[in-house]
């Protein structure tokens, strides 16, 4: 009724431009959930991993207790510092590059490792494929938080051993969506008509199987980013991530834990700063999942 009114009243171009403006309105609308994480996470790592190289941040491994618990907004101190002394804004921004590192490494760990073992148990099948299953369902069956600590407790406290804790359990995931997604393609007709026509395995895995596959193990690999921040911070928050006083989100939430009633800021603010890459990640990975999906 009234777009009719509209019609009446506007000439035809004038009618086409309202409903040009009212698609590309609604089509933001719809994406918000895909671009308004992905500028969040696309700022986050252009801070975390320029603005350092800049020069212009306070040391974050240096601390000043002449300048010990200064308020927020203190000249020189964006964020204030901590009762050690350390600038809150720079240990903030290299934390963030050490969440991103971590986080992106551990994802990639796994979507490489157990990518390749899910593709080649769910292409080969039979025997192969039920002693991976069961590998994979043991793996799957302990807390993740849990085999980290334990992993990160063994191996000691650093950077890489961190990675190497986290990517162990996120190999059986990205394995078991491999392997699904592999079973499924394995019974369409474009690769029983290659096998048939006598292609080689290597050649229609790397072929026809993997470009089918890897876009579904990308689109999860930024939820296990997610999932690989999230317990980078608690490892650390519980003292079995980096040693210090290498910067870490998880660190300086236990740090602002002890100093709560003194500054809340100190808890608030790299709690928020994780609580808001967590949730773009998810939000981001959940949104390219469903595109996917639909298809």
């Amino acid at each position: 009724m009234a777009d009719s009114a509209i019609r009446e009243i506007l000439p035809g171009p004038r009618v086409e431009a309202i409903h040009a403006k009212r698609s590309r309105a609604a089509t933001i609308v719809q994406n918000i959930d895909v671009w308004l994480p992905a500028t969040f996470l696309c700022l986050l790592v252009i801070t975390a991993f320029l603005f350092p190289l800049l020069g212009t941040l306070p040391n974050p491994t240096a601390s000043n207790p002449l300048e010990a618990s200064l308020p927020l907004l203190t000249p020189g101190h964006l964020l204030g510092t901590d009762p050690v002394g350390f600038d809150v804004l720079s240990r903030l921004i290299y934390g963030a590059r050490l969440s991103m590192e971590v986080g992106l490494g551990a994802a990639f760990i796994g979507l490489v490792t157990g990518g390749s073992v899910g593709v080649v148990a769910g292409y080969r099948g039979g025997a192969l494929d039920t002693v991976v299953s069961r590998l994979l369902d043991i793996l799957l069956a302990f807390p993740s938080l849990v085999l980290a600590m334990t992993i990160a407790t063994y191996l000691g406290t650093s950077v890489i051993n961190v990675i190497w804790a986290i990517s162990f359990f996120s190999v059986p995931a990205f394995a078991r969506l491999a392997r699904a997604s592999t079973q499924r393609l394995r019974e369409q007709t474009f690769i029983t008509a290659a096998r048939l026509g006598g292609t080689r395995s290597i050649r229609l895995i790397l072929g026809h199987i993997v470009p089918n596959v890897l876009p579904e193990l990308l689109t999860y690999a930024l939820l296990s980013v997610a999932h690989a921040v999230l317990i980078e911070a608690s490892l650390s928050f519980l003292g079995l991530g980096v040693r210090p006083p290498t910067p870490s989100w998880g660190t300086m939430i236990a740090i602002g834990q002890q100093n709560i009633y003194d500054n809340v800021s100190l808890l608030f603010i790299p709690s928020l700063a994780l609580l808001l890459t967590v949730m773009s990640l998810n939000v981001l990975g959940d949104a390219l999942r469903a595109q996917w999906v639909a298809r």
